[in-house]
């Protein structure tokens, strides 16, 4: 089908939301895997550079922090100027920054390395998820999410077997895996900017797109976003969940290694059932939800286990339950609740400010990704064990489900 544009963006065929569910599938996957790349290495890395676990958190932390300070300016940025081209330019950054990050002399040097690299990741989320809701249907928004969230999955989990089977198996310098991640981050950045369209018009939409185009029109503050209680019943369940999920993504590997005895290409194998697991209950759940379009019932579904699993993963020592426990929050953890909560922010976020929603929900949510890694690092050098992390990140889900409860409404929703 030939590409018409007007005045309004680029009217498009019925399958092109499919391409870009492929693509930022694809896009996902290279975002999770040049940051769990690090994990399984963070040992050897640390005895390479004599640090403590609290400085091998600062060193996720600091990654974090500016991958979650860059959301809202990247987010704003996208809806005024171009979301394609900040994307693109990002993963330019981060391909760039996951080479460096191999040839790091020093540890002050391989901190300031994944500082930019955070920044090249934090032009992806809101401008991502604000192309890809113009261009999914309604109807398949939540399962359409769901796949391009599993992305997240599939990345968590090769990340964790590269580095494992390349450093801990096969006795390779830990460098070799930011050099190999470099290579299809690079490559991808040009099919963001040579495939994407930046502004579309599905189908079903021409008819009422002029309506919604002049609707889009209003400026709407930060203010605004965050006095919505709707959008802040889900910053702070974000938030919540991931805090939880970054410390079992940063702290499982060395878990595993130092409190339950496994070793080598096992240790990538374990880790990567969480990832694994949150596939097909990403998937089972968001065409749940689709159907049902009941965002309370699914989070008082999935969180109380999501809660029951983190705490367990910490608490149990026999292997066959504790692969059991993590099995169950891949299932019903951060990948598989995620796609419910954005889109519940989509159906609730302001007209023409979407980009700048999704970035402030996901700067929010990622400050738990900030603390993660280094409280959980500090709690365990101050008591001898990464067991509290786990704990705190359980109370921290409480939490975040019953103000969640507390301030959010459906019937914004149906």
């Amino acid at each position: 089908m030939m590409e018409k544009k007007g005045p309004a963006g680029v009217k498009v065929s019925n399958n092109y939301w499919m391409k870009v569910v492929a693509i930022f599938f694809v896009g996902w996957i290279l975002m999770y895997a040049t940051r769990t790349i690090f994990n399984p290495v963070m040992g050897i890395v640390g005895e390479e550079y004599g640090l403590s676990n609290t400085q091998l958190g600062l060193a996720n932390s600091v990654f974090f922090l500016t991958y979650a300070i860059a959301q809202i300016p990247f987010g704003a940025i996208g809806d005024k100027y171009g979301r394609k081209l900040v994307i693109t330019i990002g993963f330019l950054v981060l391909a760039a920054m996951t080479y460096l990050t191999g040839i790091a002399s020093t540890f002050v040097i391989f901190l300031m390395i994944r500082a930019f690299a955070g920044i090249g990741q934090g032009a992806y989320y809101g401008p991502q998820y604000a192309l890809s809701t113009e261009a999914i249907p309604d109807k398949k928004r939540t399962v359409g999410n769901a796949i391009i969230n599993s992305g997240m999955a599939f990345g968590t989990s090769g990340g964790y077997l590269l580095s494992s089977k390349l450093v801990l198996e096969n006795g390779e310098h830990w460098s070799k895996p930011f050099f190999i991640m470099a290579i299809p981050t690079l490559i991808v950045s040009i099919i963001f900017y040579t495939m994407l369209k930046e502004k579309v018009i599905r189908p079903e939409d021409v008819g009422k797109k002029e309506e919604t185009d002049n609707e889009s029109q209003a400026k709407v503050s930060l203010g605004a976003i965050f006095s919505n209680r709707n959008l802040l019943a889900a910053f702070i369940l974000c938030f919540a969940s991931i805090y939880a999920n970054f410390v079992i993504i940063t702290w499982l590997p060395q878990f595993l290694i130092a409190e339950r005895g496994f070793e080598g290409s096992s240790v990538g194998f374990i880790s990567s059932l969480v990832p694994w697991a949150s596939i097909p209950g990403a998937l089972l759940f968001a065409r749940i939800n689709d159907k049902l379009g009941k965002t309370k019932l699914m989070v008082y579904s999935l969180v109380p286990l999501a809660i029951l699993s983190v705490f367990a993963i910490a608490f149990v020592q026999d292997r066959s339950i504790l692969i059991a426990m993590l099995v169950l929050y891949g299932l019903t953890g951060k990948l598989a609740l995620d796609p419910i909560i954005v889109t519940y922010v989509t159906r609730n976020a302001p007209k023409g400010s979407l980009g700048t929603t999704l970035s402030a929900y996901n700067f929010i949510g990622m400050s738990g990704s900030i603390l993660a890694p280094y409280l959980t690092g500090y709690l365990a050098d101050a008591t001898g064990s990464m067991q509290i992390g786990f704990y705190v990140a359980s109370i921290l889900l409480i939490a975040g489900l019953v103000l969640f409860s507390v301030l959010a409404k459906e019937k914004s929703i149906q």
